[in-house]
């Protein structure tokens, strides 16, 4: 079983290796919390919830932490730390990262699961908060404790209603029902009402169940359909309701180890559309077995008497069960896991009690016993063979070894042999061991009903006189101590029951009945004669202890009344803590288990052996003080020596001062009802009661002696607050009179200087009318020169805006004068740009003419010249052909050739970057040409600048004519050298060249058609002509760009010129 502490961590994996469906027993993980320091402890998990999808789970433990565990991420993650314990949560709310946590102070806070922050904090409870119910579109929630239930809106965190009972009548859930708008509230009175959500009108009350199968409801559950509600209590009776019929129609009995149902829950399903049919029953001995409600059949269960279940949730998916152990830890179930047949755990089998209660006719229809549903294969557990070897012991066995029989299906015999050989039982079994050897009954009813009467007053402040820093050990010890002063009055009167209780409190902590009854058991067999001269300790039984330590160690005995110790010092501070302050945990729980093992005598027997064990340090003492801290503290005395020293003295002890002639064999406690215990004078139970009685009528009347004392003071005082008041009363009287006598005469006083200042006031007035008359005709006056200065003004303004008018009106004409005459100088300046354009473009035309004339010229003397040769080649070719040597030399040749046509090209490349520049500037031209259409005053200055860029374009076409014309004229004397130097051979080849280099200007010169085919395509083969035919066609198109621009300038000029009657505007580029 994988295993996951949690420990200091706020994150991380929750198993290394997911167990799957293979998973032992169905757990995937075992969840703890455990905190390492001086005392290394296990926080408790409390609380449970899933999201609304069931793969998250949402876990509290008992210092206020809450988790988050992904169990499809595999991740936990700390969410939140409240500072105080959980009593519920829920997780599935409308905001998916959101849930709610009921606290320990009775608040309801709403946190947020990724921000971790606090959303809203709900208050109204004036007591614990047991549950949460949220409603199926999760804007709704009801927290329900025991006096009240209340409706929150999830989305204002505002209080809707309140659901008042009277005190009498607790409230023991409410909830909504699923897919439904009804609200289901459950009382302790075994009443059921339903509710409308919207009006919150009572729908409907469920009638009680039929005679007979009457139980106190304290669980509920319902289908994820809402039609059928399963209740439980204190009974192995569960009642099925359908909710549409609004009637019971069914009562499941569980298997007789069920006493009690703590806990119900359906198991979901995706296939059987909402009407679920599994159910989880958690009972009183923390297994959860899962029933079908409809065959009643077992189908499994979970947990065990060893690790209990506290609780246990399902997911909505139906793939996990989440349950709290009794250890504190938190177990995830796989459900395919646990439904799987291979890993199902032993089959049971249940029996009903033939004796039980007599139902009617109609409960015996209504009632269905719930049986195995397990397949009974070839293979079985160990648990069977147990069964099967204690039947056939049983068969062959006496009477006197069936008496050694315990429940549970252990022998008492063969546990004293285990014991004798291990010395101890083991730690994992102990607890079932001691149940079996103490035969406890498990009275839950009677226990409940001493739990139910509260807590005795003789424990109401245990925690002055025991102050226990664990809350809750201090709660079961004062509940096991008020349980057993309510079972017999001679226990609140006892001063040492508290030590007594103390260490099984502390070992049944989580199982308070198991506790309450180990202790009335030990009381009751081990503690025999003990009470007979309360209030003193028992002298009989101390008395029968210092006879066995006579027998066996007289120098000790000896020695111990030499110093005046007797058995109270040496024996009775053992006894009354049960040897719980002198030995260890592990001591302890090593002597108790031989303890229960054996006669209840074995008890005085390990007192006395322990006495006689420190026999080496008790006789150095010799201070009565020195004895009593020995037998009040731990002491370096090994327990194994003690419990086979006590075995001695069982068996070596004569028979007429053993314990065991004198105390009565063990008694288990009696099943139903406890026995009465009565062990103990009654006279002496009834003095302390007189006393108590004439201490409480004392302190009642102290009381209300004290009361009218009270009364008395509180009369004097409110006396002499009277009286203190009339006196003020009547010195503001007196005051109040003055007061009106000095206002009388500052009255009258007050009368004569009205009247005089009536006379100046008339007097007054008749200046005033006086002086207003006159301000009234100055400010007439004043008011008649303002309107002349304003009609004045007004004259002046209208006279100065007519003169601005007609400024504007002659401002605008002038405009358009201007407007006209530049309109002309721009045609003007138009029409001398194309006639220049014109005129450039005809010099070109004619220059490009003269160049063909020329080239036609050189073409003619290139053409007589190849006749020439060719007849010079006719007459030298055979010549040529004999001559093998000349061709070394041609080749030589044909690099020096190779090397000019490189120099040729470099020239030509120097020809078009000219050519680029010309580009340049006729683009800085354009540009120019543009800025002269905007600013008049740059006119003369750009003229001038186009004829000097139109010089600068004469000069380079100019330098490029010159150019070619050296360059022809360099290859011509070249072609010269050579005839002279090589022969016709060599003058026929550089003819051809010269042919090749002008074979693309013949193609472009009209009428030049009557060259050979053979010609042509040596000339178009050369790389020079090429270049220079690329360069004539790229001057061309720059020609013609430059004359579509020229055009496109002229035309935008005259688009901007607007009509002459036209406003004059303002176009901005």
């Amino acid at each position: 079983m994988e295993r996951c502490d949690l420990g200091e961590r706020r994150r991380g994996p929750i198993w290394t290796r997911r167990a799957g469906a293979a998973a032992p027993r169905g757990v995937i993980v075992n969840i703890l919390h455990s905190v390492q320091g001086y005392h290394s402890k296990t926080i408790h998990f409390l609380n449970v919830a899933f999201d609304s999808s069931g793969d998250s789970l949402l876990a509290g433990d008992r210092q206020g932490n809450i988790y988050v565990f992904d169990l499809n991420g595999n991740r936990f993650n700390l969410v939140q730390r409240t500072m105080q314990a959980c009593t519920a949560l829920a997780f599935n709310l409308r905001r998916k990262t959101e849930f709610l946590v009921a606290l320990a102070d009775y608040s309801v806070k709403c946190f947020d699961t990724g921000t971790q922050e606090l959303v809203s904090w709900m208050r109204g409870h004036e007591s614990s908060v047991s549950s949460i119910s949220v409603h199926g579109s999760g804007k709704y929630a009801i927290t329900t404790s025991t006096d009240t239930a209340q409706l929150w809106d999830l989305d204002t965190f505002q209080r809707i209603r309140k659901l008042n009972v009277r005190q009498s009548v607790g409230i023991q859930k409410v909830f909504f029902l699923p897919l439904s708008n009804t609200i289901l509230s459950c009382f302790k009175d075994n009443s059921v009402f339903a509710w409308e959500f919207d009006t919150l009108h009572c729908k409907y009350q469920l009638s009680p169940p039929v005679e007979g199968s009457v139980l106190f409801y304290k669980v509920f559950a319902v289908t994820r359909d809402g039609r059928t509600l399963v209740a439980g209590g204190k009974s192995n009776h569960l009642h099925l309701w359908c909710l549409e019929l609004k009637q019971l129609i069914r009562i499941i009995q569980m298997p007789e180890k069920v006493r009690a149902v703590r806990h119900l829950e359906f198991l979901p399903d995706s296939f059987d559309g909402g009407s679920n049919q599994v159910l989880g029953v958690l009972s009183q001995d923390n297994i959860m077995r899962f029933i079908n409600i409809e065959t009643c059949k077992l189908l499994f269960d979970i947990g065990s008497p060893e690790e209990g279940i506290s609780t246990a949730v399902i997911s909505p998916n139906g793939r996990y069960i989440a349950s709290v152990m009794e250890n504190g830890s938190l177990n995830i179930y796989s459900v395919q896991a646990l439904t799987q047949e291979g890993n199902k755990p032993p089959p049971f089998t249940f029996k009903v009690v033939e004796d039980g209660p007599k139902y009617t006719s109609e409960a015996n229809k209504l009632i269905t016993k719930v049986t195995s549903g397990r397949s009974q294969g070839p293979w079985k557990s160990k648990q069977s063979k147990i069964q099967s070897r204690l039947l056939k012991l049983q068969e062959n066995t006496s009477l006197e070894n069936k008496e050694n029989e315990l429940p549970g299906g252990l022998n008492k015999k063969r546990l004293q042999a285990l014991l004798k050989g291990f010395g101890e039982y083991p730690a994992k079994y102990r607890m079932f061991v001691w149940r079996s050897l103490l035969q406890l009954p498990e009275n839950h009813l009677a226990f409940s009903s001493l739990i139910d009467r509260g807590i005795h007053s003789a424990f109401v402040n245990i925690q002055k006189e025991y102050p226990i820093k664990s809350g809750k050990l201090l709660r079961v010890l004062q509940r096991t101590l008020s349980a057993l002063a309510h079972w017999s009055a001679i226990f609140a009167e006892t001063p040492y029951m508290p030590l007594l209780a103390f260490p099984f409190v502390k070992l049944f902590q989580n199982n308070q009945l198991i506790c309450f009854e180990v202790v009335a058991t030990v009381v009751v067999n081990f503690c025999q004669h003990w009470f007979e001269y309360f209030p003193n300790p028992p002298v009989n039984v101390l008395g029968m202890m210092e006879n066995v330590l006579a027998h066996h160690d007289k120098e000790l005995l000896q020695h111990l009344i030499k110093y005046n110790v007797t058995s109270q010092v040496y024996a009775w501070p053992l006894l009354e803590t049960l040897l719980s302050e002198v030995l260890t945990r592990e001591e302890w729980l090593k002597a108790f288990d031989n303890i229960f093992s054996n006669h209840p005598s074995y008890l005085l027997m390990i007192v006395v052996a322990y006495v006689i064990c420190s026999r080496a340090p008790l006789l150095h003492c010799n201070q009565a003080a020195d004895f009593e801290y020995f037998f009040h503290h731990r002491n370096n005395v090994d327990i194994n020596v003690v419990i086979k020293e006590a075995y001695h003295l069982m068996e070596a002890t004569p028979l007429d001062i053993h314990p065991q002639h004198m105390l009565d064999d063990f008694t288990p406690l009696t099943k139903g009802q406890y026995p009465v215990f009565n062990k103990y004078p009654m006279f002496i139970m009834n003095y302390q009661a007189q006393k108590w009685e004439k201490i409480r009528q004392d302190e009642i009347e102290y009381l209300r002696e004290r009361q009218l004392a009270h009364e008395s003071e509180a009369k004097a005082q409110e006396q002499k607050a009277e009286d203190e008041a009339w006196y003020r009363k009547q010195k503001l009287l007196q005051e109040a009179d003055e007061q009106r006598q000095k206002i009388l005469l500052e009255e009258e006083k007050l009368a004569e200087q009205r009247q005089r200042l009536a006379v100046v006031k008339r007097e007054l007035e008749v200046k005033e009318l006086q002086l207003l008359d006159a301000s009234r005709r100055h400010f007439l006056n004043y008011q008649q020169d303002q309107l002349q200065m304003e009609l004045k003004h007004l004259n002046d303004e209208i006279a100065r805006k007519a003169s601005m008018r007609q400024q504007e009106t002659n401002a605008v004409q002038e405009r358009e004068s201007q407007k006209q005459l530049f309109e002309q100088h721009l045609i003007k300046d138009q029409e001398a740009v194309t006639k220049e354009m014109k005129e450039e473009v005809e010099a070109r035309r004619r220059k490009v003419d003269l160049e063909d004339q020329h080239v036609q010229r050189l073409i003619e003397i290139d053409r007589e010249e190849i006749q020439k040769a060719h007849t010079v080649a006719e007459e030298n070719l055979a010549r040529a052909e004999q001559k093998h040597t000349d061709t070394n030399w041609r080749l030589q040749r044909q690099q020096r050739l190779r090397r000019d046509d490189q120099d040729r090209e470099k020239c030509y490349r120097e020809i078009v970057k000219l050519l680029h520049d010309n580009r340049v500037k006729e683009a800085e031209l354009l540009k120019a040409m543009r800025e002269t259409e905007e600013k008049k005053q740059e006119d003369v200055q750009n003229k001038a600048q186009l004829e000097e860029e139109q010089k600068a374009a004469a000069a380079a076409d100019g330098h490029r004519k010159q150019f070619l014309d050296d360059k022809m004229n360099d290859e011509l004397e070249l072609a010269e050298k050579l005839q002279r130097e090589d022969g016709c051979f060599e003058r026929l080849r550089n003819l051809k060249a010269r042919c090749t280099e002008r074979g693309v200007e013949v193609q472009q010169v009209p009428g030049s058609g009557n060259i050979s085919l053979h010609d042509l395509s040596t000339l178009a083969s050369s790389p020079h002509n090429r270049r220079r035919a690329e360069l004539a066609r790229q001057e061309r198109e720059l020609m013609a760009e430059v004359r579509r621009l020229r055009r496109r300038l002229t035309s935008r000029a005259r688009a901007r010129l607007p009509p002459a009657p036209s406003p004059a505007t303002t176009w901005s580029p």
